[in-house]
């Protein structure tokens, strides 16, 4: 009778080779390769190809949030979902060394595999240990047949400093996080509120580091005291300061739409100190290109 591997798989405790049955997709000792594929603040990314399988992804993106995803792009797609057993297998140089078993999860019908933080990072750790995270499940395209995917060890590490050397670098806020930020000012001035400059620098920061942001919109507002023109005026000032701040960034001005509204479309009461600090202020909206 046929054995089902994510059933039995728990009762292997060293890397089998040969095992009766067991189609292995891993890379050889004398071409095991990962690179550092993409290093900015806004993404780091850890490859590494799987020959005849496909190829596996780390990724962490800039984010208030600790976060690292991993995926598994196949060659080919799943036809049906598979059930997967993830377990860190040590080295056949090893002997004696137990296997243990990461996660159980499944690959589901024409998506590639995919897992996020905590197992994703604990396969990271595996494989600095110099293990080799595998999946097993049986697989649709050779009749059910046992299937074990690996990930190698073998020239992991300097990639691995590297690719944390950039994590440790990423931006603490993304798109969403900035895409809509309202700066405040104070009363019958240009000049932004101490927490407003340390947004505005965060906002600047990330349209430098990302191309696709594609437009900026820079809409400036006053509270209702002072004079309805010299408002006029002042709301446009305060617009177009802050356009001047991203041109200074290296955006398009071209890219850059202000416009001043003066002591309209308050958004409090201007009875109220708290009211009027409120409608004091410049709304920055980022668009972004699809991709």
């Amino acid at each position: 009778m046929k054995r089902r591997l994510f059933i039995c798989s728990a009762c292997l405790s060293t890397f089998v080779y040969a095992s009766s049955g067991l189609r292995l997709y891993q890379a050889p000792m004398d071409d095991s390769t990962w690179v550092v594929s993409e290093s900015t603040p806004l993404a780091c990314q850890l490859d590494h190809v799987i020959p005849s399988f496909g190829v596996a992804h780390f990724v962490s993106k800039a984010s208030r949030h600790i976060n690292l995803d991993f995926s598994l792009d196949m060659r080919r797609l799943p036809a049906i979902t598979h059930k997967v057993l993830l377990r860190s297998v040590p080295p056949p140089w090893r002997p004696g060394r137990s296997a243990k078993t990461v996660a159980k999860l499944n690959f589901y019908k024409q998506f590639d595999g995919r897992l996020h933080d905590q197992p994703a990072w604990e396969m990271l750790s595996e494989l600095d240990s110099g293990n080799f995270p595998t999946f097993y499940f049986n697989d649709w395209y050779s009749g059910g047949g046992a299937t074990a995917v690996g990930l190698s060890a073998i020239n992991f590490r300097s990639h691995y400093d590297k690719f944390m050397q950039c994590v440790s670098q990423l931006l603490p806020y993304s798109f969403n996080d900035i895409a809509f930020t309202v700066l405040n000012y104070k009363q019958n001035s240009d000049q932004l509120t101490k927490e407003s400059k340390a947004k505005l620098t965060m906002v600047g920061n990330y349209v430098k580091n990302d191309p696709k942001v594609d437009m900026i919109v820079i809409n400036g507002y006053t509270d209702s005291y002072g004079g309805r023109y010299p408002n006029q005026k002042l709301s446009e000032s305060r617009a177009k300061s802050v356009k001047q701040f991203f041109v200074t960034k290296g955006f398009d001005g071209n890219k850059v739409k202000v416009t001043g509204y003066g002591e309209k479309r308050f958004i409090a009461s201007n009875q109220t100190l708290l009211g009027r600090e409120k409608n004091r202020r410049v709304v920055i909206s980022l668009g972004k290109e699809n991709g």
